[in-house]
């Protein structure tokens, strides 16, 4: 394997980083449907030790705009509920005895511009991640045709390789970010 191959590798390792942690950080907004991620962050005091919802309780969405935990044993409906309340989503669960409903309101046009915001800042990290991972590729190549490991024709070649690789991401990054807008902003 190449010095190139192994810069190029490492840099889609790095962009894959990138775009996992914008995916994961866009599967916690809030959008108009129910959607179980919105609860991750949420951690029960479960025996003394804080523990994730989603390992004490069965998540689901039953409908488009409600939530419901039925917790592994009924103890803990009390302590669920509170941790709900205490994780600031702005829900107000409801507390049935055996299950907990968690109605979403529907979303404000403000909130939903502001959503949108969010989005579009988190896919600007994603793209600012993308572009240090190119930059230190490019250190990398660029160091090793001074070390003579590379011709001044093999660099040209392989910057524009990263280059293209690094368009390619930030293409992916936008299609990903406009296809959250619309599901946040439709009604």
């Amino acid at each position: 394997m190449t010095i190139v191959d192994e810069a190029l590798e490492e840099l889609n390792e790095g962009i894959e980083g990138a775009k996992r942690s914008m995916l994961n950080a866009l599967g916690k907004l809030r959008t108009g449907r129910a959607n179980v991620s919105i609860l991750d962050d949420v951690r029960v005091d479960y025996y003394g030790s804080p523990t994730p919802l989603s390992q004490c309780a069965q998540l689901s969405a039953p409908e488009p705009r409600m939530l419901s935990v039925k917790p592994w044993e009924k103890t803990l409906i009390g302590a669920i509920e509170k941790a709900i309340i205490a994780a600031g989503l702005g829900l107000n669960p409801q507390n049935d005895g055996d299950l907990i409903r968690i109605p979403l309101p529907a979303l404000t046009e403000e909130r939903r511009k502001d959503l949108v915001k969010q989005a579009r800042a988190r896919g600007e990290d994603a793209k600012i991640a993308v572009r240090n991972h190119r930059r230190s590729t490019n250190d990398l190549l660029k160091e090793a045709e001074k070390e003579k490991e590379l011709s001044q024709d093999d660099l040209k070649r392989a910057l524009d390789q990263v280059q293209g690789v690094v368009d390619k991401a930030v293409t992916d990054i936008d299609s990903v970010l406009d296809s959250k807008e619309a599901e946040i902003l439709a009604v």
